[in-house]
């Protein structure tokens, strides 16, 4: 059996990248892409980029509001908190690409 697990989103940046530096000195930025549904609101959906993997200046020039292309894969994570046992799903991506905005008419 073959597994694949690939995500493409298209979307708008929901809300500042909050750049953060791990106990492990590895850096990562946090971002939420909004990805409108068919018919519904915008969902946004949480996404990490590692710095190591995607490139520390694949992020400059990123903004809330700004449309961009992630590329990376699926996954989910288990943690402990207070309230008990917890997961979060989240898009690593290996790739962001700004995209520019559509002209108008």
């Amino acid at each position: 059996m073959v597994t694949v697990n690939v995500v493409v989103l298209a979307g708008t940046v929901a809300a500042e990248p909050v750049a953060r530096t791990m106990p492990s000195g590895d850096e990562v930025t946090e971002l939420r892409v909004s990805v409108p549904e068919v018919g519904k609101r915008h969902l946004p959906l949480p996404v990490a980029a590692w710095h190591a993997t995607v490139g520390p200046r694949a992020l400059d020039g990123i903004a809330k509001g700004d449309p961009v292309l992630v590329h990376g894969q699926l996954v989910r994570r288990f943690y402990r908190s207070g309230a008990g046992a917890r997961s979060l799903t989240e898009v690593v991506a290996t790739g962001i690409k700004k995209l520019e905005a559509p002209v108008e008419p």
